[in-house]
């Protein structure tokens, strides 16, 4: 299961970087305009209006790619094997308790003590 959803992942990745790319090779709409006028589309690979075609079929297949990939992930998250029975705090590190015979260490900032008299003002009535 591990090794599948690295697999999905790497499609994943490679699905949106795809996308990303052709979406920036396609057009604007309004990239079009210049077309009608032989502004020399029509010795493209293509020819006038065929790389629009491929370009925005292969976004499609790829999002949807994209998108199964992302099921398949969501799936797999939510479908992993859990230990019944089981508790988070068994996870824990064990804690060492002291050595018998020593005074447990005292982790509490105390101001320090002064040996001033207490003033007048400072006692309650």
């Amino acid at each position: 299961m591990e090794i599948l959803s690295k697999v999905v992942y790497v499609i994943m990745l490679l699905s949106a970087l795809g996308i990303v790319v052709l979406v920036l090779l396609q057009h604007g709409k309004g990239a079009d305009m210049g077309t009608g006028f032989g502004a020399g589309a029509s010795g493209s690979l293509f020819g006038a209006t065929g790389s629009a075609n491929f370009l925005s079929r292969t976004t499609g297949v790829l999002a949807a790619v994209f998108f199964v990939s992302t099921l398949a992930l969501a799936y797999f998250a939510t479908n992993r094997p859990h230990n019944i029975g089981g508790s988070v705090m068994q996870n824990l590190p064990a804690q060492t308790a002291p050595a018998p015979g020593t005074a447990p260490v005292d982790t509490a900032v105390r101001p320090a003590p002064t040996n001033e008299a207490p003033k007048q003002s400072d006692i309650p009535k």
